[in-house]
C-alpha cells in the first residue's frame, strides 16, 4: 500500500503544480517548466550528496560480474511487469516472450542473476504501463521531473503506481526487505549511469533540456516499437518552410 500511496501523491503535486509556467514561449511540452527546472536541481543537489557518492562506493567494491547479476536479477523482476502490458497492448508474442524470459532466467538463471534467456533468442521489451496508455492514446504527455525519481511525464507518473503494484516486490510481506532491495536496485541503476552521467555535464550546453528532449524522444520511441509517426508540429513547420521556399523560388 505504501507504494501506491507514494503514487498518490505524486498525482496530487502534478495537480498542484500544474498552473507553473515560464515567462516568454516555453516549450509546448513543457508547460511546468519553472517547476521541473527547480526540481531538477533538487534531484541534482541530492544525487551529487547521495546517491552518486554510494553508486561510486557500491561500484569500487562490487565485482563486476556480481554487478552484471544485480542487474539481471532486477531486469527479470522487471519482465513481470512488461508480460503485464503486452497483454493489455494485445502483443502476445511480446508477452509470451517476456514470460518465456521470466521462466528461464528464475529457473535456469537462478532467480534471474544471468541471463540465459537472450542467449536461447528471447528478447527483453521492458514494456510499463505508462508505454500502456500511450499506445491506447496517450502517447503525448506534459513532461515532468519528479522528485528523487526524475523525468517522467503525467501519463508515465500515473502509470507509476501500475508499474509499482505490478512488481513483485511489492508483495514481500518483509518491509525491510523490500526497502533493502529497492536500495539496491536504486543504487544499481545509479551505478550503470555513472559515465553518462558525467558526459552529460560535460557535453550539454543546457543538461535539463538535453535531458527533457532525449526522455520524452525516447519515450515516445518506446510507445511507438521504435517506430513513431511524425509529430504534428513538426509537420506543419517542415511544411510551412517548404512553402516559403517554394514562394520564395
Amino acid at each position: 500500500m505504501n507504494g501506491l500511496r507514494n503514487s498518490g501523491l505524486l498525482l496530487l503535486l502534478v495537480l498542484v503544480v500544474g498552473c507553473a509556467s515560464v515567462p516568454g514561449d516555453p516549450d509546448p511540452r513543457d508547460p511546468m517548466e519553472s517547476y521541473n527546472r527547480a526540481m531538477y536541481k533538487f534531484n541534482q543537489v541530492v544525487d551529487d550528496a547521495i546517491l552518486k557518492p554510494v553508486a561510486k562506493g557500491y561500484k569500487a567494491i562490487t565485482p563486476e560480474p556480481v554487478d552484471r547479476g544485480i542487474t539481471n536479477f532486477f531486469n527479470n523482476l522487471a519482465d513481470v511487469t512488461s508480460a503485464l502490458n503486452n497483454l493489455f497492448q494485445f502483443k502476445p508474442s511480446r508477452a509470451g516472450s517476456d514470460l518465456g524470459r521470466l521462466a528461464v532466467n528464475t529457473t535456469i538463471g537462478v532467480l534471474g542473476f544471468f541471463d540465459v534467456a537472450t542467449d536461447m533468442g528471447l528478447p527483453s521489451y521492458k514494456e510499463d504501463f505508462g508505454q500502456t496508455f500511450g499506445y491506447w492514446g496517450d502517447d503525448s504527455s506534459p513532461y515532468l521531473v519528479l522528485p528523487f525519481l526524475g523525468s517522467s511525464t503525467i501519463r508515465d507518473t500515473i502509470g507509476l503506481g501500475g508499474d509499482i503494484a505490478a512488481n513483485p516486490l511489492f508483495y514481500i510481506d518483509n518491509r525491510p526487505v523490500t526497502w533493502g532491495l529497492t536500495g539496491l536496485d536504486v543504487t544499481d541503476t545509479r551505478a550503470d549511469l555513472l559515465t553518462a552521467g558525467d558526459l552529460l555535464k560535460e557535453a550539454a550546453i543546457d543538461p535539463y533540456a538535453f535531458t527533457r528532449d532525449a526522455y520524452l524522444q525516447h519515450r515516445r520511441n518506446k510507445i511507438f516499437d521504435g517506430n513513431p509517426p511524425e509529430e504534428e508540429d513538426d509537420w506543419e513547420d517542415e511544411s510551412g518552410a517548404a512553402d516559403a521556399a517554394a514562394d520564395a523560388g
